[in-house]
């Protein structure tokens, strides 16, 4: 099965920060950088990413830096690994929007690890398009330790 890269799991992560600061003024860079722990080169390619797909804004100048677009509850996780990992299907056979048969494949309509990497696709999003920005990060909060110390993800 396809795991979700690096690269993704650095841009969840500055979401989630984005997501607590969401209503306040933009996050400079170099803050998420360090907050997050990301290399900063690394976050500012991320970050453009995200901008051309219209999930977070930014703004130069004194005042600048990064932020929410809309409202963490309307940022689904499936559609932040959309833009940055592709189609959420393991297979191509089995993908809603970029469905390609397997060259070995005689008949996909009649393809048992197609009808199954189907059922796959279809779990994986219903989580993934279900589950918020703003549902993520209660439920970190909610999971906080006592002691007050962070996890990351």
């Amino acid at each position: 099965m396809r795991t979700i890269s690096k690269r993704t799991k650095y841009a969840l992560r500055a979401l989630y920060s984005l997501t607590r600061q969401y209503g306040g003024g933009p996050v400079l860079i170099a803050t998420l950088a360090r907050e997050e722990r990301i290399p900063i080169k690394f976050l500012e390619a991320i970050l453009l990413d995200l901008k051309t797909h219209g999930i977070v804004d930014s703004r130069k100048g004194r005042h600048g830096g990064y932020r929410l677009n809309r409202s963490p509850s309307q940022i689904t996780i499936g559609g932040v690994v959309r833009v940055l990992e592709g189609p959420l299907a393991p297979l191509p056979c089995a993908s809603e929007t970029a469905f390609r048969p397997c060259e070995e494949c005689e008949d996909a309509q009649r393809c048992g690890t197609r009808i199954v990497m189907k059922q796959v696709r279809d779990a994986i999003a219903a989580i993934l398009d279900g589950t918020t920005l703003a549902d993520v990060v209660a439920r970190i909060d909610a999971e906080q330790p006592a002691d007050g110390s962070m996890y990351y993800i």
